[in-house]
């Protein structure tokens, strides 16, 4: 566990998961001047959502939550006007503990690290859940022709059971909330429980268009 001060980008729909990358176009004024000091800086900052009824302060310090994801820059292209293009990389999902009074253009907080909690059992209870997940999540891709080398490593690759679990979310969730829920979730078999049934609520999605008068498009195409 361990405790940073990190600059914050409040998004209104974005939910940003450790293990995965996150291209952002940043253009607005204050988070111009966040993004220079974070190049200067350890390049780190938070991605946090905006609570409902943001709109009405979007411009000063519209209320947040206060679980999020922090992430490094790892790509970043400064355009000839003064936007950006970064990439940012999740390495943590963090509590906003404390934010700071405002001595920039850009909000700033105290944050801790949040770290997964293991079953009882451990890892190994994990297993079996695990390669449910892979083996639906290949699946999926296939059903929708996307089976290429890229998102198919996101699985294969991943270095834990976290990052398994993280990166099939951050492809597979689409609805912000429930994005949340899943970020918010410590428990890492509660975790696997939930984007389980969201890969599984995909795959029924996709086999009930296909066979739907309609002929509608997949959201996933």
């Amino acid at each position: 566990m361990s405790r940073m001060t990190l600059p914050l980008f409040p998004l209104p729909e974005t939910v940003f998961f450790p293990h995965t990358l996150l291209p952002l176009h940043i253009f607005e004024p204050r988070y111009r001047a966040m993004v220079a000091d974070c190049l200067a800086g350890e390049k780190q900052m938070v991605v946090v959502r905006l609570l409902p009824g943001w709109e009405q302060d979007y411009y000063g310090r519209p209320p947040i939550h206060t679980v999020a994801g922090a992430g490094e820059v790892v790509e970043v292209e400064r355009l000839p006007d003064g936007r950006y293009n970064i990439l940012l990389k999740g390495f943590a999902r963090v509590l906003i503990e404390e934010e700071l009074q405002p001595t920039e253009v850009y909000r700033v907080a105290r944050c801790r690290s949040l770290e997964d909690q293991l079953p009882a059992a451990g890892s190994a209870a994990l297993t079996p859940g695990l390669e449910a997940l892979t083996a639906s999540f290949l699946r999926l891709l296939g059903e929708i022709g996307r089976r290429e080398q890229g998102l198919t490593r996101l699985v294969t690759e991943a270095p834990t059971p976290a990052a398994l679990i993280d990166r099939v979310a951050s492809v597979v969730v689409v609805e912000s909330a429930r994005r949340q829920q899943i970020l918010e979730a410590l428990d890492l078999g509660h975790r696997l429980e939930l984007v389980t049934a969201a890969v599984s609520e995909a795959l029924l999605l996709v086999h009930g268009q296909r066979s739907s008068p309609s002929g509608e498009a997949s959201r996933w195409n």
